[in-house]
């Protein structure tokens, strides 16, 4: 049974929704899921952009076969080569053998190494600026290298103000029927998954981000059909701007996320203080999580999101607790940038920790802003600690200001 969404006048939604996968690329935790978007044009030319994962690809046969009501299919529009959106692509090919391919030379180039038998079928390339008519509706291609692979592109519809921008706008969560992000308390219900989303597989590329944005500031956007999540007709500026944040690095509200890697509970009690004596002075928008239990991708996305952290860890074998040493890598890899670090340490006979988080945050890492003051335990947070807990509460507070 076909399930489509009508998107505006003679576009529809024409992807699928997927709650049996617990991972996206096999990494990130989806417990609400994850939609595959691809939308269906029907101009005097019938238009299909992107496709699906393979997981998707029957739902999605049904609803392009149901649309096209015995028409053939022109032109199949790739955006983005990537499996999740690429998979199907033979399928299609299959079903529809007079389809011409329009997309760029890296993703031609990706067609084939992923064993797609493209060519013999009509394939025009296109880069930056080209445009093509399809009837009443015209589009014109833009490059967005690094978006986050290197061959994807977004596609501008000059007719009606859609852009097809590939993963960039996207987020992580099942539609689930509401197709529009007005149609969900975005705020509260998803803003969450989109951050995520974007500070984990988009996040190391932030300069290739803005670099896009400031083209689309140059064209009258109407809706944003991205590759997964809602579709956006309404309130654009709000997400703009959280890509704005994101791209550049810059915080979006002052706030600490507190991270501990602890063995015994020790470490955790100190970053429970902390956290209480940071509540207690009037900072109340502290977040913990213990490292060891949470997925590095929630981790990286409160890092996103707020403007303080601090990195509490024991030391392990004279070193950094794995599990922190894990998040220090993912920070560095997704180029976190322009945060204030506290840092809490602790060893039983040999407390190096503190230095060696702080070496890191120093040697590898960019903008990052380490305060002098910091605690210091001998396996626990004892009765004469309070003054130091105190100060470097103090001392994340004055850096707030």
């Amino acid at each position: 049974m076909y399930c489509v969404r009508n998107v505006t006048e003679d576009l529809y939604w024409v992807g699928a929704n997927d709650h049996r996968l617990a991972l996206f690329e096999n990494i990130h935790p989806i417990p609400r899921g994850v939609s595959y978007n691809a939308y269906l044009l029907l101009d005097e030319k019938s238009v299909l952009f992107d496709t699906v994962d393979w997981s998707a690809c029957r739902q999605f046969l049904e609803n392009v076969e149901h649309l096209l009501g015995g028409r053939g299919l022109d032109y199949l529009v790739i955006n983005h080569m990537e499996p999740d959106h690429g998979a199907s692509i033979e399928e299609i090919l299959l079903r529809y053998p007079k389809v011409k391919i329009i997309s760029t030379e890296k993703a031609f180039m990706l067609m084939r190494q992923f064993g797609f038998q493209v060519d013999g079928h009509e394939l025009i390339e296109v880069k930056e600026g080209d445009t093509q008519s399809f009837g009443k509706h015209v589009v014109t291609f833009v490059a967005a290298p690094m978006v986050h692979w290197p061959e994807a592109m977004v596609t501008f519809d000059t007719t009606n103000g859609v852009l097809f921008s590939a993963d960039a706008f996207g987020s992580f969560g099942a539609l689930d029927g509401k197709l529009f992000a007005d149609e969900v308390d975005f705020d509260r219900d998803w803003i969450d998954d989109a951050r995520r989303y974007y500070t984990n597989i988009v996040g190391k590329y932030g300069p290739h981000v803005m670099h896009l944005l400031k083209k689309a500031g140059t064209i009258d956007i109407k809706m944003l059909c991205p590759l997964h999540g809602p579709v956006w007709r309404e309130n654009i500026p709000y997400l703009l701007d959280k890509y704005v944040h994101w791209a550049t690095y810059e915080p979006e509200e002052k706030g600490v996320v507190v991270a501990y890697a602890s063995m015994y509970g020790n470490t955790e009690a100190a970053a429970q203080a902390l956290a209480s004596k940071l509540c207690e002075k009037g900072m109340t928008n502290v977040w913990l999580y213990d490292v060891s239990n949470t997925h590095v991708s929630y981790l990286i996305s409160e890092t996103f999101r707020l403007s303080h952290v601090v990195l509490a860890s024991v030391t392990y074998n004279l070193g950094i607790y794995p599990v922190m040493y894990g998040f220090l890598q993912d920070m560095k890899a997704l180029n976190l940038q322009k945060r204030t670090v506290a840092i809490v340490e602790n060893g039983s006979w040999a407390c190096k920790s503190g230095d060696l988080m702080q070496k890191f945050l120093d040697d590898e890492m960019k903008g990052m802003t380490v305060l002098n003051e910091r605690l210091s335990l001998a396996s626990s947070l004892g009765e004469g600690k309070e003054a130091e807990l105190d100060a470097l509460a103090n001392a994340i507070l004055a850096s707030m200001q």
